[in-house]
């Protein structure tokens, strides 16, 4: 489209009965300098001698078309007024025309414009818009299938990815107000640059919808942060991969499951936003299996491990607030998780009975003998939190009681006892060693509301130094148009 400086502009097409009844009006107003362009048929309108070939929507884009017939006057380059649909004394007060569309119906509707049609608009908006996609695109072969195009370049982790095409990724974007060519950090273990473009393209893979990207954003930012440690994560043979909690007003906005198997399959919103972050650290990070990945096992949570605390049905403090966030708070918090080790005490009704239940299993975490070794989050249900909550316990008391619980004395753990290898130095016979660092353990409350069944989730190396420990991220809730 060559760029209108001065004079009238009208955009029409002919599948639209008003445009057909004001053809004489835009014959008589080309006749004295107006451009028109046709949507769908460049013979139309045939009164009009020279009429300009918009079938590619670009005019009817970049003038912000949504009804025809529409007349837009340019000054300069500028727009300072149009006239939509056929409204007779609009379109004569417009023109300076005192008798145009004498004989003409007084009103008529316009029609909606090709360029606002479902999917068209964010075609166009790659076309010809102001928000480039300029990551490196790869031509796929007509008669290639674009599923098996993503395997064969190594984009996916093992499932099948949904093909970055522009116009999806321009859609994903439309999920944050960043701009796309910000670099959010370095992705490890290659420590290539990271935009948000590139997360919106991975989070396409993964299967997001465009309101989940602010907290795949989140999510990547936050396994930068060097606490959590993410190129060692990758590095270890451990079983470990980054696990999502999110909390405040944006899991529940988006739809995320935190009841009946939040630590399983089933929701959008767990599953991908999980997902796009691993897809992340392996496209643009280059973290693959076999690579840099050395996991001896790894665990099924490699593929996506997200889920959002029941803050909702809660008489705890979430996640969040005990990591230092107002209550109304959008977060995610990562954590190098193991997979899920079941919890099941069905006869507890007494608060200390079911904390030794907890306890009980909270040991066995990596290996009966090892302390301060490893973190581990405590997935408590409904059913298990209401024990608890009838006793008047807090999730402050209860971990006061875990921490008690969990010393365990020196002569269980040193090396030799129980008839195993492994353990301590016997110089750590006669103390009580704490299962876990101080502050090492985390509780968050989900599930569904029937069954008496919690969780412990495993973590690797505890100390900062050796390994990661838990960070938490805050969402910046932008409103987008």
């Amino acid at each position: 489209m060559d760029r209108i400086e001065n004079g009238l502009v009208a955009v029409v097409k002919q599948d639209c009965e008003t445009c057909i009844l004001v053809e004489p009006i835009l014959a008589q107003l080309a006749a004295t300098g107006m451009s028109v362009y046709s949507q769908d048929n460049p013979a139309f309108p045939g009164s009009v001698a020279d009429v300009r070939d918009d079938r590619e929507l670009e005019a009817s884009f970049k003038l912000e078309i949504e009804t025809v017939p529409t007349v837009v006057r340019m000054e300069n380059g500028i727009e300072t007024g149009r006239v939509v649909g056929w409204v007779r004394d609009e379109w004569r007060d417009f023109t300076g025309i005192a008798d145009l569309g004498e004989g003409l119906p007084a009103f008529r509707p316009g029609c909606g414009s090709k360029s606002v049609e479902p999917g068209i608009a964010e075609e166009l908006a790659v076309r010809y818009g102001d928000l480039p996609i300029v990551s490196r695109r790869i031509e796929v072969a007509p008669l290639e299938d674009e599923i098996e195009a993503c395997f064969e370049r190594d984009w996916s982790d093992g499932l099948p990815v949904v093909p970055p095409t522009p116009t999806r990724v321009y859609r994903m974007l439309q999920g944050t107000k960043r701009s796309p060519d910000e670099v959010i950090g370095l992705i490890p273990p290659d420590l290539n640059p990271c935009t948000v473009e590139k997360v919106a393209i991975n989070a396409v893979m993964a299967g997001c919808k465009p309101e989940y990207l602010l907290v795949v954003l989140a999510a990547v930012e936050a396994a930068l942060i060097d606490e959590f440690c993410m190129h060692g994560l990758l590095c270890t043979t451990m079983f470990a991969g980054p696990m999502v909690v999110v909390n405040g007003p944006i899991a529940r906005r988006i739809g995320m499951n935190a009841r009946e198997n939040a630590l399983g399959q089933g929701n959008r919103a767990n599953a991908t936003i999980g997902r796009a972050l691993q897809l992340v650290i392996r496209n643009v990070g280059g973290g693959k299996p076999g690579g840099i990945d050395r996991a001896c096992m790894g665990n099924p949570g490699k593929y996506t491990f997200c889920f959002a605390e029941d803050e909702a049905g809660s008489n705890w403090e979430s996640l969040s607030v005990e990591r230092g966030f107002a209550p109304d708070a959008s977060t995610v918090t990562l954590f190098a998780g193991d997979g899920v080790q079941a919890i099941s005490d069905q006869k507890s009704r007494e608060p200390l009975s079911l904390a030794r239940t907890f306890a009980a299993c909270l040991r066995v975490v990596d290996h009966p003998k090892y302390v301060m070794a490893g973190d581990a989050f405590l997935i408590v249900s409904p059913e298990h939190e209401r024990t608890f909550i009838k006793a008047g316990w807090s999730k402050a008391r209860l971990k006061e009681e875990l921490d008690e619980l969990l010393l365990i004395p020196g002569e269980e753990l040193v090396v030799g006892a129980g008839g195993m290898a492994e353990g301590v130095p016997s110089i750590m016979a006669g103390k009580r060693l704490p299962k876990f660092r101080p502050g090492g353990l985390n509780i968050v409350r989900a599930g569904g509301g029937a069954g008496m069944f919690s969780a412990v989730i495993g973590g690797w190396a505890a100390s900062g130094e050796k390994g990661s420990i838990p960070v938490t991220k805050e969402i910046i809730e932008e409103i987008t148009e």
